[in-house]
């Protein structure tokens, strides 16, 4: 059995609406609606939004969040083990976080397979040049 720190994390799964209500930009927190679009719990995206913003946070400071710090996150998250590695994993498989030399860094894989999926879809499918509306 493959314990869960070290499974694959190659995708997530994303909410995708077409209701314009229902644009990020238009929630009073767009970053815990997206968090929503990725975990199916309150609790997981509250957790997952606090993890991203202490990641972005030391990151800014120029002291990245270690990897090797995981006991403390648990604890400040208020979430076990298998829980961490599982929230972790859906982040690293957004592409929304790194994991490299031992660090977590923020990523922008995120958008860019966004804007590659968008793009693909008005030129491939609508037939349409990605500058036009």
């Amino acid at each position: 059995m493959v314990a869960v720190k070290d499974a694959p994390r190659t995708s997530t799964t994303i909410v995708v609406r077409s209701d314009s209500s229902s644009r990020i930009t238009r929630s009073r927190d767009p970053y815990y609606s997206l968090m929503r679009r990725i975990f199916q719990e309150d609790a997981t995206a509250t957790r997952g939004q606090k993890f991203l913003e202490i990641v972005e946070k030391r990151q800014r400071s120029g002291n990245p969040l270690k990897t090797s710090e995981w006991k403390v996150l648990m604890d400040e998250l208020g979430v076990g083990r298998s829980s961490f590695y599982a929230m972790r994993n859906k982040l690293l498989g957004a592409g929304l976080i790194t994991n490299k030399k031992g660090e977590y860094r923020l990523s922008g894989q995120f958008s860019k397979d966004l804007i590659d999926m968008a793009n693909w879809w008005l030129t491939a499918v609508l037939n349409q040049d990605s500058e036009d509306d």
